[in-house]
């Protein structure tokens, strides 16, 4: 209950954002109707291209949104507020995943049918299965964005771990070139990264009718790998301001009772006071 609760206010706030509307829905329309027109009539070559960004569109963006956005979140006092109570690390980490999980949907929704249906992206296998491995995608970018927040004091640290986390799984994941025509200790660094194996089940999609073996052992390690970032930023979330002044570090066993009873309404609460500010 309590995460749904940090998800619904999380939700409430970036539905206000009309920033992050248009950079979740419209942004990746219009970067992969230019990359269409650049490469058009270049079959099979666009359609490659276009799967492709249907995994790195999503990786990247939703990284950027929630780095950004969570980091505002404890700046602004929002997140701090919620560490303060007893609420678990893993509820707000869970609570943010899923509130930035359907920002992922939409995005990888309006993407993923856009280039097939508006760009006439060629496809033997279904668009649903396509449509799974962007929003895995998206989750995964999501997860490395709660563990870059994590670690960033400010938005402007959060920026600038993209090149080091982001930046170097699209230029080795297939994007640019075969990953099996790369140098050997390239291939081998690209099967460490988790996009290369986004990329690869979406070429499974593109060659088979059917879903293969290797499309879902590529989809599963990209689902370990998420989980394994949201495990990271679930232990690396701290709290950077001290306890509000008090001789106690930690509540009495019955106001803490009394507090996690009133959480919901607490967190709407601090929802509401963060927009005022």
């Amino acid at each position: 209950w309590l995460t749904f609760a940090i998800a619904g206010r999380v939700l409430r706030q970036l539905r206000h954002d009309p920033r992050s509307v248009a950079l979740v829905t419209l942004v990746p329309i219009v970067l992969v109707t230019l990359l269409h027109e650049i490469f058009a009539g270049a079959e099979p070559l666009v359609s490659h291209i276009e799967l492709s960004i249907l995994a790195v569109f999503p990786l990247f963006i939703m990284f950027l949104l929630t780095a950004v956005a969570t980091v505002r979140e404890r700046t602004s006092g929002t997140l701090e507020s919620l560490m303060a109570s007893p609420i678990h690390r893993a509820d707000i980490i869970l609570g943010y995943t899923l509130a930035y999980g359907v920002f992922a949907l939409v995005q990888s929704a309006f993407t993923t049918l856009f280039c097939y249906w508006a760009l006439d992206m060629r496809l033997t296998g279904s668009i649903f299965a396509v449509l799974l491995v962007s929003f895995i995608t998206a989750v995964l970018g999501i997860a490395l964005g709660l563990l870059a927040s994590a670690v960033s004091r400010n938005e402007f640290q959060a920026v600038q771990l993209t090149p080091a986390i982001i930046v170097p799984q699209v230029l080795l994941c297939g994007l640019l070139g075969e990953r099996d025509e790369m140098a050997e200790w390239l291939h081998q660094l690209s099967n460490a990264m988790p996009l290369s194996w986004s990329v690869d089940a979406l070429e499974e999609v593109a060659q088979h009718s059917n879903l293969t073996s290797h499309y879902w052992s590529s989809l599963g390690i990209v689902v370990g790998c998420t989980a394994l970032a949201l495990a990271l930023a679930s232990r690396t979330l701290r709290r950077r301001t001290p306890w509000p002044p008090s001789r106690r570090t930690t509540p009495p066993p019955m106001a803490e009772r009394r507090a996690t009873s009133n959480l919901p309404r607490a967190i709407a609460l601090t929802g509401g006071a963060a927009r005022g500010t």
